[in-house]
């Protein structure tokens, strides 16, 4: 069978995703298509809308046919670590192709622009570093040096956010020496940051959210989902009353700021540089969650690097506990008939172990995921026990 990976978050999955998806299917002939999808918190530091089992029950029922957990060790991670923890599990899966969405559309442009800036690396590093001086984050001083190095080239532009995660997962799958093919579809319509809901029907996931958060109605993005999603996220909403908003977490977030001394938060994964002291101030002052991120922010630190940092210190995640260089299993959540074909054909050429329920988790860092189901389900109040009885006895949902 041929098979084809795709990385995601599908928080929720809307009709861009679905589109990613008949794409994927389409470009490489797939009989089967795999989904690595992150768990109860994201890559840019949020709370999932809805749990991993909703979410993927929506990858299911809209056409994927294996979904994996990428841990929570990579999923919180930036760009670079996020890229090579899901790479490596397809990877180990032995997925033919990876395909992933990009405002660019033209594979070339990355492997050429990789090779670019290997060629440039001492000079590249340099004006990362200089810029870095003049107070930008990281991620805009990585983009700022490319300019510097290639204004007038035609080559990825690493200003945009899907081109910069393509950019790491083909990086990855070279670093790793990886027989995996990628390929790449061209982002269409809405833009990755986009606030407001698109004219079209195909809008930006952060504008879904926006939009549930200020209505708390589904009625406003039907048009923008599924109906598989649409069903799935009205489930969710009737069993838990709610979704999962960073507002949620706040009281919590906030207590563990008042009951920890700056030697305390300096140990956990993010925060460095002193970030401790801003953070413990500030978090007295605010209100509210979006009230803090705004006091907290300036140029140096990002809205995700800073988000990412709170979701550490939520879920008390010290430094030593995120130093893994690869995933070392591999936890399956749902599949239909031919994913589970596929796994059964693949299993004993498979390195890493596979885990398909918790009686088998023995690994410490299966554990941190477990711990963090918990910390995600203080965001349900009096329901949120549903969500932890669902982390330690579900088992791999199948869609037939």
């Amino acid at each position: 069978m041929i098979s084809a990976g795709i990385i995601v978050e599908y928080n929720p999955f809307h009709n861009g995703h679905l589109y990613h998806l008949q794409q994927t299917r389409k470009k490489t002939n797939a009989d089967v298509v795999i989904a690595v999808m992150s768990g109860q918190f994201l890559q840019r530091g949020e709370p999932a809308l809805v749990s991993k089992w909703a979410r993927t029950n929506m990858a299911l029922k809209a056409g994927v046919d294996l979904v994996i957990e990428l841990p929570y060790t990579f999923c919180t991670q930036k760009a670079e670590k996020f890229a090579e923890g899901a790479v490596y599990l397809l990877t180990s899966l032995q997925a033919d192709f990876i395909c992933f969405g990009s405002e660019s559309g033209n594979i070339d442009t990355f492997t050429n622009t990789i090779n670019f800036i290997s060629n440039h690396e001492s000079d590249y590093n340099r004006f990362i570093r200089q810029f870095m001086n003049e107070g930008v984050s990281y991620p805009k001083a990585a983009s700022l040096a490319f300019q510097q190095l290639a204004p007038s080239r035609d080559l990825l532009d690493l200003s945009k956010p899907n081109n910069i995660l393509g950019y790491h997962y083909v990086k990855a799958l070279q670093e790793i020496g990886s027989k995996t093919v990628p390929m790449t579809i061209e982002r269409i319509h809405a833009g990755y940051h986009d606030q407001q809901l698109s004219s079209v029907k195909i809008s930006s996931a952060t504008s879904i959210r926006k939009t549930l958060a200020e209505n708390r109605t589904l009625d406003h993005i039907q048009s923008h989902i599924p109906d598989t999603t649409y069903q799935e996220l009205s489930a969710f909403y009737k069993k838990y009353n709610t979704f999962a908003f960073w507002e949620n977490f706040w009281p919590f977030l906030k207590y563990r700021f008042s009951h920890s001394e700056p030697n305390e938060l300096k140990d956990i994964y993010e925060v460095e540089e002193g970030m401790e002291y801003r953070l413990i101030r500030f978090a007295q002052e605010a209100t509210s969650f979006k009230d803090f991120m705004e006091k907290i922010k300036t140029k140096r630190y990002t809205w995700t690097r800073l988000q990412r940092a709170c979701v550490h210190i939520l879920t008390n995640t010290k430094k030593e506990k995120m130093r893994n260089k690869f995933p070392e299993y591999i936890r399956v959540l749902g599949f239909n008939q031919l994913g589970r074909q596929y796994l059964k054909e693949k299993k004993e050429r498979i390195s890493l172990p596979i885990i398909s329920n918790l009686s088998q988790a023995e690994r410490k860092a299966v554990q941190l995921d477990i711990k963090i189901s918990q910390t995600y389900s203080f965001a349900f109040g009096n329901n949120g026990q549903k969500i932890i009885e669902e982390e330690k006895k579900q088992f791999p949902i199948i869609v037939e």
